[in-house]
């Protein structure tokens, strides 16, 4: 069969997307690379800020969306997409990795984005237990402690700023003597009190025990923190359509909030696309978004 719609990806906003579609009486199509996968939520230890549901842990939240799905009769298939061709028909061919592939008329895409890792002893083991990678999402579980933050470019410097006024202290720890960062940014956390810059280091270990405790620097210097930002920013998943769509300078799918593309029948949705925040919220609403744009564009 040709499916109105396939979907790929089953975090967030793929997860809304197919909720809406089924809503709309479409033939709608998860493909997932993950077995009953929800996506990088299930990373987050506890999530305070989706409405309705404080304290509630990634994992579980990611769950509750995907019952949501099965209930409404989501189809799912369990596949690696390897290419996504439109030739001369209004028809999309998705094609995976075994050489099996499906027909669709029209395309969400919602494969999300993956923090750059620091790749250092503790950063995996204290992931969800003090080491975190947006603080937007986790920066209240530290209000009155100290943190540090890895990074020099804006991504850094705004996680800085944001929790400069939550933190008793900030530590910014960047490799180099200066920012890549935009300069007001720089020029803001100088002046407040709790923050502290230690430039030309590098954090070589995170250290714990049940939670962190302190990072180390290349040189030996031990630094107490509750919590650790790595703050490099972000690697959009956006390979598979790359030559399909525009893309910005930093490889996210150019696209507003419909999710239209500059391909007709090809969307997107959550953190693949460009827009300032990248929260769990604004994932379900740009699943929801884009849902509503196909059917428009099919009718």
């Amino acid at each position: 069969m040709t499916y109105d719609v396939g979907i790929i990806g089953s975090g967030p906003a793929g997860l809304s997307a197919a909720i809406y579609a089924k809503r709309a009486n479409l033939s709608a199509v998860v493909i997932e690379k993950e077995y009953e996968g929800t996506g990088q939520i299930a990373e987050s230890g506890q999530v305070d800020n989706y409405l309705g549901l404080p304290g509630i842990s990634g994992y579980d939240l990611g769950e509750q969306f995907r019952e949501h799905a099965v209930k409404f009769g989501v189809s799912f298939l369990e596949q690696e997409v390897t290419e996504i061709k439109k030739e001369d028909s209004a028809v999309f061919t998705i094609i995976f990795e075994d050489g099996s592939s499906v027909e669709t008329k029209t395309v969400i895409y919602a494969a999300g984005a993956t923090p750059r890792r620091a790749n250092i002893p503790g950063e995996q083991e204290y992931l969800g237990k003090g080491v975190s990678y947006c603080a937007i999402c986790d920066g209240s579980f530290y209000r009155g402690k100290k943190v540090a933050v890895l990074g020099g470019g804006d991504t850094a410097l705004d996680d800085a700023v944001y929790l400069a006024d939550l933190a008793e202290q900030v530590y910014v720890i960047h490799r180099r003597k200066e920012f890549r960062g935009a300069a007001t940014t720089v020029e803001k956390l100088r002046k407040k009190e709790n923050v502290t810059f230690v430039l030309e280091h590098q954090v070589k270990e995170i250290t714990g025990a049940e939670k962190v405790n302190g990072v180390v620097l290349e040189n030996g210097t031990a630094i107490a923190v509750d919590g650790v930002f790595v703050a490099y920013g972000s690697v959009p998943q956006t390979n598979l359509v790359k030559e399909l769509v525009i893309l910005d300078a930093a490889g996210y799918v150019k696209a507003e909030e419909t999710g239209e593309t500059s391909l007709a029948g090809l969307y997107v949705a959550g953190d693949v696309r460009t827009k300032k925040l990248r929260q769990v919220v604004t994932a379900v609403s740009d699943g929801a978004n884009a849902a509503t744009a196909v059917v428009e564009y099919l009718k």
